[in-house]
């Protein structure tokens, strides 16, 4: 990049305010007065000088113009020494006014046809804007096209002849400095991201197959996990480990003979898959066959599918064939697919294509003009900007129309602001009103307002759109970060009244003031999940002086508070065969015998397997378990009078939902039997502390039940 020397230093901070910053060694930091000239004519325009303020090291001015400057065309600022300096960029990008004056509501991108192909990018700060164009594998071969600056900042340009295959680039000249950016709204790229690649979207359409009915999101139950994790195994049985075909591969077996992969998941019933982010992502060297793993929380292109997971990262079509391929896979077996997606942040704010072509803008900046750390990663995405709104619209369109995707897991969704999740939300219904969005809605340390922020504390601003419920999980398990913190599930009473609270989706039941949520729609329950250490490792601390079979008990508890509470119940793949990561908290970059979900222990759990897969049926089988609003469950779920600390509740009067009319679930934590009273009525067990099913496995004689140490019973009546 060109060092451009400057003597004294002109910012636009606002459509009629520069600012302008003379060093104290260059004549003393004064001028009298400035003037204002456009690079391609002769005729200036005077500043007035509306402030002076002395600062450590030079004299910051504050000037207003009278009218409007172009922004896009080159100006220049002379003092009454006679220097002049190019007026920059300054805050003026993150006002309002230019804002509105350059929001373009059409699309961008690369739009291919055999004999043409048409680029277009958003650039309304720069001064030129060039393609840069070569076939695939040929830089030595690139062409330079100048672009042409239309409406809103938009530049354009049609170049003919058939460019298929071909790669491309922006050269951007903003404040006199030319950077190269890859296209913001690149479909492919090629290997590392390193350029966009021209493609014909038309030779990978597929067709969505039917999908078992799917009438609200508490009838959801959803897995994740991460492609490599799912099928790297040496046991797995699958041959394409590692890989979109990988997770794509139909009846494989693990050494005893049982499904792994797809089939497994297809047999453990749940609902929808969600896979760790696999758009394009930094920390792995696509030009060589390597063992490095990522989570994919480094995002660079946010609309081209990753070419770790792709059998030839250099064919611009592979990813996007066999990541479709994928996709369709689980559609015809029924299962719906949930895509992870990283808007928060970039990886490297400096190296991303949004600095580069529009700089300061796609990101948010504190009071002194620093660029903001909310997400804990260098930048924070701002998302409340119309073009960067926009982008994120755009985007998970895309991936909803052209992937068929089912929906969307928000990743640190509490950076981003209330009004672009609702815009989500509306343009997602627009398509498909059971398409789900859920997100992490933690309350972030990022520069917008409290009541902006897309986060729990503003869940009745966003309707429809799903939480996971961290009251939930710390409520059952314990504290996430204090592995020696014990939650009600291990024991712990003083987590009593939250579980009975949480175990009710949430919603206040029972109490006087309002719930965490307004529905139990918006509640993911959940006790483990990527992050952190797996229930298991965490058992391994915090109840590490009982015995193996004893924590077994405490996991098996924990996990079945999830599938028997009101709301949306979530598991992490593997929880259900205790997945361990080796004490391993933060496994992001691990190595696969850290990571990958292991065939042998499935097959060795197998009992415990079978209890979730028979309890994901019951919870499947009824729908007082997944009641879709919370005057529903305040209708229909009550707590009975038992002993602490077992809960016991009652869905009451459900027939309407089921088999059975009335439902009774009890959870005991403690290590001692404990007699609770049934009311009245002939009872039968659908579930106790070995066995799960949806036909009853007895029928209780007496009107009380003693209930074994550490367990969860579902009992039902007519």
């Amino acid at each position: 990049m060109k060092v451009i020397n400057r003597k004294f230093f002109a910012y636009l901070d606002d459509m009629q305010i520069i600012t302008i910053l003379l060093p104290y060694d260059y004549f003393g930091g004064k001028s009298s007065y400035f003037f204002i000239r456009k690079m391609t004519e002769k005729e200036q325009l005077s500043l007035t000088i509306k402030n002076r303020i002395p600062l450590e090291d030079r004299v910051k001015y504050i000037c207003q113009i009278e009218g409007r400057l172009v922004i896009g065309e080159q100006y220049w600022v002379f003092d009454e020494n006679g220097e002049k300096t190019d007026l920059q960029i300054g805050a003026v990008i993150r006002t309002d006014a230019f804002d509105t004056e350059f929001f373009y509501d059409g699309t961008l991108g690369c739009f291919y046809h055999s004999d043409q192909t048409l680029f277009k990018l958003w650039a309304p700060t720069a001064t030129k804007v060039k393609l840069k164009l070569f076939p695939a594998g040929s830089s030595k071969a690139e062409i330079v096209y100048p672009m042409t600056r239309k409406e809103k900042g938009v530049w354009r340009i049609t170049v003919n002849g058939d460019l298929e295959y071909y790669n491309y680039s922006f050269l951007v000249c903003v404040n006199l400095e030319w950077r190269e950016a890859v296209d913001p709204y690149a479909l492919s790229v090629s290997p590392n991201g390193e350029y966009a690649a021209v493609i014909d979207l038309n030779k990978t359409k597929v067709t969505k197959p039917p999908l078992p009915l799917f009438k609200q999101p508490t009838d959801a139950i959803i897995y994740e996990t991460h492609i490599r994790d799912l099928t790297i195994h040496s046991n797995s049985g699958i041959t394409n480990k590692g890989k979109y075909l990988g997770a794509s591969e139909l009846n494989t077996v693990a050494i005893d003979g049982t499904p792994t992969g797809l089939s497994y998941v297809k047999e453990l019933g749940i609902t929808h898959i969600e896979f760790l982010p696999f758009n394009d992502f930094d920390g792995i060297d696509e030009r060589r066959d390597t063992n490095d793993y990522n989570w994919g929380y480094n995002p660079l292109h946010f609309n081209a599918p990753d070419g770790s997971f792709s059998s030839d990262p250099s064919n611009p079509y592979a990813r996007v064939k066999e990541l479709k391929a994928m996709i369709q896979a689980f559609h015809i077996q029924g299962i719906r697919v949930i895509m992870d997606v990283v808007y928060n942040h970039v990886y490297i704010r400096e190296c991303s294509s949004f600095e580069n072509i529009v700089p300061g803008y796609y990101f948010r900046h504190d009071a002194y003009g620093m660029p903001s750390n909310g997400t804990g990663v260098g930048n924070d995405f701002a998302s409340e900007r119309l073009m960067g709104r926009k982008f994120i619209i755009d985007s998970v369109m895309y991936w909803l129309k052209e992937y068929k995707i089912d929906g969307f897991r928000f990743d640190l969704m509490g950076i981003l602001d209330v009004e672009t999740m609702n815009e989500i939300r509306k343009a997602i219904d627009f398509i498909d009103p059971a398409i789900l969005i859920i997100g992490e809605g933690w309350d972030m340390d990022t520069p917008i307002p409290a009541d902006k922020k897309a986060c729990i504390r503003n869940q009745e601003r966003l309707p429809r759109i799903a939480h996971f419920n961290d009251r939930f999980r710390d409520t059952v398990k314990g504290s996430t970060f204090q592995l020696a913190d014990k939650g009600y599930a291990f024991g712990n009473e003083h987590y009593y009244e939250t579980a009975k609270q949480v175990l009710a989706g949430s919603v206040g039941l029972e109490k006087k003031d309002k719930g965490l949520f307004h529905s139990p729609v918006q509640s993911v329950n959940y006790v483990e999940s990527h992050d952190n250490h797996t229930l298991w490792d965490k058992l391994a601390v915090c109840s590490a002086s009982l015995s193996k079979e004893t924590r077994q008990k405490q996991h098996r508890l924990a996990t079945a508070m999830v599938l028997l509470s009101q709301g949306i119940p979530f598991l992490h793949s593997g929880q259900e065969f205790f997945r361990t990561k080796k004490g391993d908290g933060n496994s992001y970059c691990s190595s696969d015998e850290i990571n990958q979900l292991d065939w042998d222990r499935k097959s060795f759990y197998k009992a415990n397997v079978a209890y979730f897969r028979e309890l994901i049926r019951i919870r499947k089988s009824h729908g007082a378990f997944r009641l879709s609003n919370q005057q529903l469950i305040r209708k229909h779920m009550f707590f009975l009078p038992v002993e602490k600390p077992v809960i016991g509740f009652l869905l009451n009067d459900v027939a309407e939902y089921g088999d059975w009319g009335k439902i009774i679930v009890f959870f005991n934590p403690a290590c001692s039997k404990i007699m609770v009273k049934l009311p009245d009525g002939q009872w039968q067990v659908l579930a106790d502390e070995h066995t799960a099913n949806m036909k009853p496995i007895r029928t209780l004689e007496k009107n009380t039940l003693e209930l074994p140490p550490i367990c969860s019973y579902v009992l039902v009546c007519k």
